[in-house]
């Protein structure tokens, strides 16, 4: 089952939980950050799935992503989700990431059969020149001392 977990994490970059270590479960079997700006990072919480899933599986990652205030969630299942399953996703909203403005899914989904056919979760990346050009336009003051 672990072996499963890690591999279903290391198929979209993310952090096994508590570095591979089994123990208790507190709802995140990964993570993944990513810069907000210049010093802030933001958080997603990923969660691997391989038996049956309900809703009940995505309003508990909802809560874990409440707990430790994750920006985005990532439901990786080996079973194709419900129709409850994908509303209750959609209900959750979407998070715009304050350099780029874009807007991503805050709770994904994401079976092991799309990523093995070359989906990703859409995960916000930001390149170097968004730091620059916000810093240029004034919107926000960035230091570039080191």
């Amino acid at each position: 089952r672990y072996q499963f977990q890690w591999w279903a994490l290391s198929l979209i970059n993310a952090r096994p939980y508590g570095d591979k270590k089994k123990g208790a479960d507190t709802g995140i079997d990964g993570y993944i950050y990513f810069p907000l700006s210049k010093t802030d990072f933001g958080k997603i919480i990923v969660s691997v799935k391989s038996g049956k899933v309900s809703v009940k599986d995505i309003r508990d990652l909802v809560g874990v992503m409440e707990r430790e205030n994750a920006k985005i969630g990532i439901f990786i299942t080996l079973e194709k989700p419900t129709k409850n399953m994908k509303t209750e996703a959609i209900k959750q909203g979407f998070f715009i990431h304050p350099l780029s403005s874009k807007q991503y899914q805050r709770l994904q989904i994401i079976t092991i059969e799309e990523l093995l056919n070359g989906k990703r979760p859409e995960i916000p990346q930001v390149s170097p020149d968004v730091f620059i050009k916000k810093a240029s336009s004034g919107i926000e003051n960035i230091d570039f001392d080191y």
